[in-house]
């Protein structure tokens, strides 16, 4: 048969009835040469017994772009290889019964400025595939072409620290505790105390709408006179998120609106409002020259195991996309989830502008970000003034740094429990400016502030041998996890 005729035969076969291996409708292209503006995906799967890793690979590309069970007559009415996600590799993952597929998408495939749209291609369907025990997306390659669709965050780092006139430290923050219960009178005496106290923000946490006990125009209202209040006082820019997360759009953009006329330079809304939601409101954001806080409520469901589900760094990726702010990030040292390396990772996703691939990270591609701004990375959950040393260490300064039950449950009272994290932070910068190793020295430098400072010293004997000292569930495939 002559190579002609070979190829004759190769395309009758495909339309022949019944079922075709993914791996011969041309999902699996080893050779491919991966183009500057395709989308390209790596996906961690274990496949069911007798299926091989490659036709594992070609089917989550053939399920995540074209392809269905079988051959349709339809494909002879468009150019259907152009369409097609190429599997090009697949890495065995040392020690386990795990793959790494690498996937390219052309960037064809996706609507221009849409999250909603990509995520749909990219993990809408192929997940409840019978053919692979488990999947997960670990990371995407983003190219220029497609990010520049992007509006990004309405204003990001730098603009951010104009807007508040805040220089050269992390910025500090704590979310109102009990978070649910109080009412709109209290919650405001919590906002005034810990914005007096040395705070530059406080918050709504995620459950914080408008509930019986306490409607969200009351909160508003008695949470704004706070914060005008506070910054009289203090002579210093303050805010407090208003969480305007609602049942639609419609309430959101009320909430928002209200937000802005009582004067706040901040908002806030939740994952679960929907990726169409947060576009949507980082365009308001943009447009009212208000900071956008995104509270990552409900990533954990999907983020936290291993073998299945979407890493969070492609998380962070679309939220920088989408046009966020702040977004939370992790805090390694405190009580929620996060390996230190991963989680540094995340926060050069966020804030860096050119970010080189670095497994070691969980970074498997580099990512250029071209002038879009960088988002503000919070550390939030369970973290105290005894631990400035770590996170200062682990993030810098570009991070706000929220003690929520290390602020209101100080044994002095809530103003006392913020000055006691102003203290903590401007001490262990002004070591680390010095030259100091505060990271082996951190200790000391806040033993030495806290001889000046009763609030510190109050702080450092209540929770000075708090920690949280748990494995983490998502660790580098190829490095030993440090420890603190």
């Amino acid at each position: 048969m002559t190579l002609k005729e070979s190829e004759k035969e190769k395309a009758r076969s495909r339309w022949a009835s019944g079922v075709i291996p993914y791996k011969e409708m041309g999902y699996w292209v080893p050779d491919y040469e991966v183009k500057e503006t395709d989308v390209i995906a790596a996906f961690r799967f274990v496949p069911q017994e007798g299926i091989e890793p490659e036709e594992a690979a070609a089917a989550i590309a053939g399920e995540s772009s074209t392809a269905t069970w079988t051959v349709v007559w339809t494909d002879r009415l468009t150019s259907y290889e152009n369409y097609q996600a190429k599997a090009f590799r697949v890495d065995p993952v040392p020690g386990t019964d795990q793959y790494i597929a690498y996937i390219a998408y052309d960037i064809d495939l996706f609507e221009e400025g849409s999250i909603a749209n990509m995520a749909s291609s990219i993990v809408g369907n192929v997940f409840g595939f019978k053919a692979l025990k488990s999947l997960r997306l670990e990371d995407l390659r983003i190219p220029l072409h497609y990010i520049k669709t992007f509006q990004g965050p309405p204003h990001g780092i730098v603009m951010e620290r104009e807007l508040l006139n805040k220089y050269g430290r992390p910025l500090l923050g704590a979310t109102v505790k009990p978070k649910l219960g109080l009412t709109a009178r209290n919650y405001g005496r919590v906002v005034y105390e810990a914005l007096r106290g040395g705070l530059d923000f406080t918050k709504d946490d995620e459950n914080t709408n408008s509930q019986p006990f306490q409607r969200w125009r009351d909160r508003y209202l008695y949470v704004m006179e706070a914060v005008h209040k506070a910054m009289a006082e203090t002579g210093e820019i303050k805010g407090h998120y208003l969480n305007v997360t609602a049942a639609t759009m419609e309430d959101i953009y009320e909430r928002a609106e209200f937000a802005k006329e009582l004067g706040s330079v901040i908002i806030m809304i939740d994952l679960t409002v929907g990726f169409s939601a947060i576009q949507s409101m980082a365009k308001w954001a943009r447009k009212n020259s208000m900071i956008l806080h995104l509270h990552r409520a409900m990533h954990s469901t999907f983020t936290r195991q291993k073998t299945h589900g979407i890493n969070f760094r492609v998380i962070a990726k679309w939220m920088r996309m989408a046009g966020v702010d702040h977004l939370h990030a992790g805090t390694v040292v405190g009580k929620l989830e996060g390996d230190p390396n991963i989680t540094r990772g995340y926060y050069k996703t966020l804030r860096e502008h050119k970010v080189e691939a670095d497994p070691t990270m969980g970074l498997y591609f580099a990512q250029d970000w071209g002038s879009m701004p960088g988002v503000m990375p919070v550390a939030s959950g369970g973290i105290h003034a005894g631990q400035v040393h770590q996170l200062l260490h682990l993030f810098g300064d570009d991070v706000v740094l929220q003690f929520g039950g290390g602020t209101i449950g100080h044994p002095m009272g809530i103003a006392a429990g913020a000055t006691a994290n102003r203290v903590a932070v401007e001490a262990m910068v002004k070591a680390r400016n010095e030259g100091r190793d505060i990271l082996n020295e951190g200790p000391e430098i806040l033993e030495r502030a806290a001889r000046f400072s009763p609030a510190l010293r109050a702080a450092l004997d209540v929770w000075k041998d708090v920690t949280f000292d748990f494995a983490s569930t998502d660790t580098p495939d190829v490095t030993v996890t440090p420890t603190f």
